[in-house]
């Protein structure tokens, strides 16, 4: 078997990572609790997942420094907005909003750093935002325009996150995201109530796959591939999270909805193609 180049190895992580970040709306519709409990008990997870893993990891030159305590104030207003979005809008919704990511961090990256994106993936990324399009269907109350507002505010600040890990690639995103999820238990803190064991696993679960693993594997792909590529790849997880709400707790996905995903996938799919052959 071929050995995977490093442009290879970032898609496959970032890919995984996008499966693992979409299990969120599933976690949050299990434990059915308060946000604030929601945010705290997730980070308590997250938090002991990600000191495990910095406790086990080897050593290496690794820095933190300004950049890393302004990706951790991003990451922080991040993970607490992706919560509050889910909590007042459907999963489809939020997953749809979420699906402008690679032009916001290709945005960003290209005022900041100058970094190019092909013709290729311009034009996968119009197939997908004509999907998108297509998913936003139907008339939307006001609790849903105000989950959509803080779901815009997510996916900045998260296009923000992968271009700060792209231009400094030996960052401690590991110690970053740890301690982003202990400020988000010190905010949390006066509101969090006791789960039932459902909602405990639900925020443990949560914490650990889908913020713990998928961010940290979302960061270090990033840095093996551009920070446009990588949120666009990260784009799966908008067809797989409405899916997962749906087998589980029955959220209904639209027709709409299901072409739109499909088309946002087949952007995926036709992008990926030539550099998987490489």
């Amino acid at each position: 078997m071929a050995r995977l180049s490093p442009q290879q190895f970032g898609i496959l992580i970032t890919l995984v990572s996008a499966v693992m970040w979409s299990t969120a709306g599933l976690f949050v519709r299990m434990a059915d609790i308060d946000i604030w409990s929601l945010v705290g008990w997730r980070s308590v997870f997250t938090g002991l997942t990600l000191g495990a893993w910095i406790a086990l990891r080897p050593r290496g030159a690794m820095t933190f420094g300004l950049p890393g305590v302004v990706s951790t104030l991003i990451s922080t207003v991040a993970a607490i907005a992706y919560i509050v979005a889910l909590s007042w809008t459907s999963v489809a919704n939020v997953m749809t909003v979420y699906a402008a990511l690679p032009f916001s961090a290709g945005l960003i990256a290209w005022l900041w750093f100058r970094e190019r994106v092909t013709a290729r993936f311009i034009l996968a990324g119009l197939v997908a935002l004509a999907g998108v399009l297509v998913m936003t269907g139907a008339a939307m109350a006001p609790r849903d325009i105000a989950g959509i507002a803080v779901a815009v505010l997510m996916t900045v600040l998260f296009s923000a996150q992968l271009v700060i890990a792209r231009r400094y690639p030996r960052l401690d995103s590991a110690r970053m995201i740890a301690l982003a999820a202990v400020l988000c238990v010190l905010i949390a803190l006066p509101w969090m109530e006791s789960p039932t064991p459902r909602a405990l696993l639900a925020c443990a679960l949560y914490g650990s796959i889908s913020t713990g693993l998928g961010y940290i594997l979302v960061l270090i792909g990033g840095r093996l591939i551009g920070a446009g590529e990588a949120a666009f790849l990260s784009l799966i997880d908008v067809v797989l999270g409405p899916i997962w709400v749906w087998i589980f707790f029955a959220e209904a996905i639209s027709p709409a909805t299901m072409i739109g995903g499909g088309a946002v996938l087949a952007a995926v799919v036709w992008y990926l193609a030539p550099l998987l052959q490489r």
